[in-house]
């Protein structure tokens, strides 16, 4: 696969499709093969995780840190990741951070403690941050803005909902066995598409250009998340107003101001502010925080309540899941078509509508609710909802960004994706352990829950909001181009008259 350099098409005319070889499909879906790794590791660790805590004897506030401990040191590194990437050729950065990733996947599996299996999730995120905004851009690089790139992205959204469909079903199988082989599996996955890698990913070109490294804000941004999320973790047993809860808020403040100080300075920024001038990129990256955010809480509260309060097995609960997983990997392949048709705004806007619904639906579940009445219907939905939300949302933070910038763009939206999960899900968390004190009955364990998805349901809304931003700004765009058109037509029928006056 060659990177190509797009050249503008003439005004008014759409660009040339693309050839697909053999050679061009086979790099894009071992390029692909990251995305469904990081679909496979998240389904499956979190059908794992009743089993860890009791295994472990690990409390829920710190039980949620296994997840946020990965998508901590995947969102806080992203940027960094996507820079390092640029320096040093996408091809190496890609090809070390998977060997790693594969290393570490199987290395947690060996974890006794907590503490342990938190560190070397941290660290497998970190991995996933340097081969994301890699592969991502490897991408959006190489496949030309419109069909050809949308129909790329396309796929690449399918092969996550693939690895999330197949994770689900492994890791309630492996559970079964025992959870130590949910951690281990995507190890030797990631070595097999490590092997591929080297032969179908093509050399890149180191970016001589690009200047140096912004380790400070990258250590700055990180740190800031991760004082966040302790915040809202700690404030459960700390107490809200408490001295260490405001003092770990005003320190998240603090450094994530001290990052914006940085990136205004910097000769060499993580990220270049100006960048977010872009309305369709801002919007993307605000709402796919909401969708992520809002997803991976859910997840956590249905497994909880499959398993705990229904009594379900692990297995059974990755069955519950999978019609989800299943419908996104059957319907994203055409969400490109559908975004030609009728533009990535729409599809937002639709996408968000059935995230609300759905998780609104949810707030029906019982202590002895029957599935298919009540969990099945948003699991339908929210599965549908990301078949037509993802690719869009994917295929909009890209869109208009020049090639010297997608993998600044790429690396924002994978970053706004990670931090969305790990504070909505530490929020969530936060919520339910303050309801749930004490409480070992089925109807004290419900009403844990369902706050928790009251505030899910809440953040979706507030994606929903977002996304009609973005509908509402293209229908003032098209009318200002209608505008625009009429009034040149006038011009031209007075400049046609004027020609004509003398003759008659």
């Amino acid at each position: 696969m060659t990177q190509t350099t797009h050249t503008p098409s003439p005004a008014g005319t759409a660009p040339a499709r693309m050839t697909w070889d053999a050679r061009l499909w086979g790099a894009l879906l071992v390029v692909c093969g990251v995305i469904f790794l990081d679909g496979l590791d998240v389904s499956m660790v979190g059908m794992s995780l009743p089993s860890i805590g009791a295994d472990l004897g690990v409390s829920l506030s710190s039980l949620q840190w296994v997840v946020t401990g990965y998508v901590l040191g995947y969102g806080g590194l992203l940027l960094l990741g996507g820079r390092a990437a640029d320096l040093l050729g996408r091809r190496r950065v890609f090809l070390i951070a998977l060997a790693v990733f594969a290393v570490v996947s199987m290395l947690s599996s060996l974890a006794t403690s907590p503490e342990l299996l938190i560190a070397a999730r941290f660290v497998k995120g970190i991995a996933a941050a340097f081969t994301a905004p890699a592969a991502l851009s490897i991408i959006t690089t190489t496949f030309h803005e419109g069909p050809d790139r949308n129909r790329a992205l396309s796929i690449f959204t399918t092969c996550a909902a693939s690895g999330f469909s197949m994770g689900l079903i492994l890791g309630g199988a492996l559970t079964e066995v025992g959870w130590r082989w949910t951690f281990l599996m995507p190890g030797p996955v990631a070595l097999i598409v490590l092997l591929f890698a080297i032969k179908l990913i093509p050399n890149s070109p180191r970016d001589n250009a690009a200047g140096g490294y912004d380790v400070p804000g990258a250590i700055t941004v990180t740190a800031g998340m991760l004082s966040l999320v302790y915040a809202v973790v700690g404030a459960e047993h700390a107490g809200w107003v408490s001295v260490q809860t405001i003092g770990m808020f005003a320190l998240a403040a603090a450094l994530l101001a001290g990052f914006v100080a940085i990136e205004l300075r910097s000769k060499h920024p993580l990220v270049r502010l100006g960048i977010l001038r872009n309305a369709s990129l801002r919007r993307a990256n605000l709402a796919i925080l909401t969708v992520f955010g809002a997803y991976v809480a859910f997840q956590l509260i249905g497994t909880l309540y499959l398993q705990n309060l229904l009594g379900w097995s692990s297995f059974e609960t990755a069955l519950a899941f999978l019609p989800a997983g299943l419908l996104v990997a059957t319907l994203s392949p055409n969400a490109g078509k559908l975004a030609d048709r009728i533009g990535t705004e729409a599809m937002i806007v639709a996408a968000m509508a059935l995230f609300v619904v759905g998780y609104g639906l949810s707030l029906r579940i019982g202590p002895e609710s029957a599935y298919f009445s009540t969990v099945f219907p948003t699991i339908m939905l929210i599965g549908l909802g990301f078949a037509i939300g993802f690719p869009a949302l994917n295929i909009q933070a890209v869109s208009g960004v020049p090639d010297h910038e997608q993998g600044l763009a790429s690396g924002l939206f994978n970053t706004s994706n990670q931090v969305g999960g790990a504070v909505v899900l530490a929020i969530v968390t936060a919520v339910i352990s303050s309801q749930s004190v004490g409480v070992t009955n089925p109807a004290g364990m419900l009403s844990a829950y369902k706050p928790g998805l009251a505030v899910v349901t809440g953040i979706s809304a507030l994606g929903l909001v977002i996304a009609l931003t973005g509908l509402r700004g293209l229908r003032a765009r098209r009318a200002a181009e209608a505008t625009e058109a009429a009034e040149l037509a006038a011009v031209q029928n007075e400049l046609a008259e004027e020609e004509m006056s003398p003759a008659a």
